[in-house]
C-alpha cells in the first residue's frame, strides 16, 4: 500500500499559531486606562459612527485580568505610574499595549518633574498612536496595525522590550534631567 503524499494536503491544514493569531486578531478585549483629555476621543472612537466592533474591539473590559489589550490614554504622572505597572502586571499573557495620545507616547507638552516622558519607560509598548488628541481615523489605523502584529504572534512582553520608539518621538532629554 502506498503512503499518501502529505505535502499535497497543505491547503487543508494550517499551523496552530496562525489559527490562534487569526482568532486573537478579531477578539480584542481592551482595558482602557484613561487619565486625561484623550479619553473623550477614545470614547468617540468607540461609538457606532466609527464601529470598533468590526475589528473585534467593541467590548471593553474593566478588569485587567479579563483584558489582553491595554489602552493607555492620557498623561501619566510619576504618582500614577506604579498603578499602571500593577495593572499591566495583572494582565495575562499574551498582552499588548497601545500608547494613545502624544502625552502617553512622549509626555506631550509637559516637560516637568511630575510627568512620565513616555510610558515605554515603564512598560513595553506595542503600538504608538500620537496626536493631541489622535483623530478616530488614526486610532482605527493603529488598531489595524495592532491586529497585524497580533496575527503574526508578536507582542512586546514576549520580545523583551516593546516597539522601538519612532524617531519623531525621540526627546532630547532624559526623565532625570529635572533633578
Amino acid at each position: 500500500m502506498a503512503v499518501p503524499d502529505v505535502s499535497r494536503l497543505n491547503w487543508l491544514t494550517t499551523r496552530l499559531d496562525a489559527a490562534l493569531g487569526w482568532a486573537r486578531k478579531y477578539s480584542l478585549f481592551q482595558y482602557p486606562f484613561v487619565t486625561a483629555c484623550c479619553g473623550m476621543e477614545y470614547m468617540a472612537t468607540a461609538t457606532s459612527h466609527y464601529d470598533m466592533d468590526r475589528f473585534g474591539a467593541g467590548f471593553p473590559r474593566f478588569s485587567p485580568r479579563q483584558a489582553d489589550v491595554l489602552f493607555v490614554v492620557g498623561t501619566i504622572s510619576h504618582k500614577i505610574a506604579p498603578v499602571l505597572q500593577r495593572v499591566y502586571d495583572q494582565m495575562a499573557e499574551p498582552k499588548w499595549v497601545v500608547a494613545f495620545g502624544v502625552c502617553t507616547c512622549t509626555g506631550g507638552f509637559y516637560d516637568n518633574y511630575a510627568t512620565v516622558m513616555g510610558i515605554d519607560t515603564i512598560i513595553p509598548v506595542d503600538i504608538y498612536i500620537p496626536g493631541c488628541p489622535p483623530r478616530p481615523e488614526n486610532v482605527l489605523d493603529g488598531l489595524m496595525k495592532l491586529q497585524d502584529k497580533i496575527a503574526r504572534g508578536e507582542y512586546a512582553a514576549k520580545d523583551g522590550g516593546g516597539a522601538e520608539r519612532p524617531a519623531e518621538f525621540q526627546i532630547p532629554h532624559t526623565p532625570d534631567s529635572h533633578l
